[in-house]
């Protein structure tokens, strides 16, 4: 379980790492498949701002830091994909209020991920109802719920299915 502000990483085959009520907060899942090293960061807000706390907390910290516990398991930089769940609107403000902060959330982890050139293969962000990102380490299928609604895969290779 991956709570607010924190991120966590595997290499484990068959591990699932999830983060439930996505509302404005992006669910940022970053996958290796050669290496199958999978990480999940819930990312609260867009900028540290100085803050030094909870690297996992913000946009522009929470991509860096999952890297690099992710690379200390074995994935290469150069191998990683993301997929972006949540940056919800939650509640009704005027527009131009400026206080949207999932659409704030969504576009501060995806200029991290331009900055450090890592494609985002898949995303469900935006809207008015909170979600849930599934990412099971190995098959590196990620799938997302939103309230009410069933569950849907998101990662390409997802929907592939292997016979054994």
């Amino acid at each position: 379980m991956v709570r607010m502000g924190e991120f966590a990483c595997s290499a484990v085959a068959g591990h699932v790492l999830v983060s439930l009520g996505l509302g404005s907060c992006i669910g940022l899942a970053l996958l290796d498949r050669r290496a199958a090293v999978a990480g999940l960061a819930h990312v609260v807000l867009p900028a540290a701002e100085g803050r030094a706390d909870s690297p996992g907390k913000f946009a522009d910290t929470a991509v860096e830091a999952l890297i690099a516990d992710m690379v200390a398991l074995g994935a290469r930089r150069i191998s990683l994909e993301a997929v972006l769940v949540g940056g919800a609107s939650m509640f009704k403000l005027g527009a131009g209020s400026g206080m949207e902060v999932g659409q704030r959330n969504d576009e501060a982890v995806r200029a991290e991920l331009a900055r450090l050139r890592i494609p985002i293969a898949a995303s469900d962000t935006g809207g008015s109802r909170g979600r849930t990102i599934r990412v099971t380490v190995g098959s590196q299928a990620v799938t997302s719920r939103a309230a009410g609604d069933p569950e849907v895969a998101l990662h390409p290779w997802a929907l592939v299915r292997v016979a054994v």
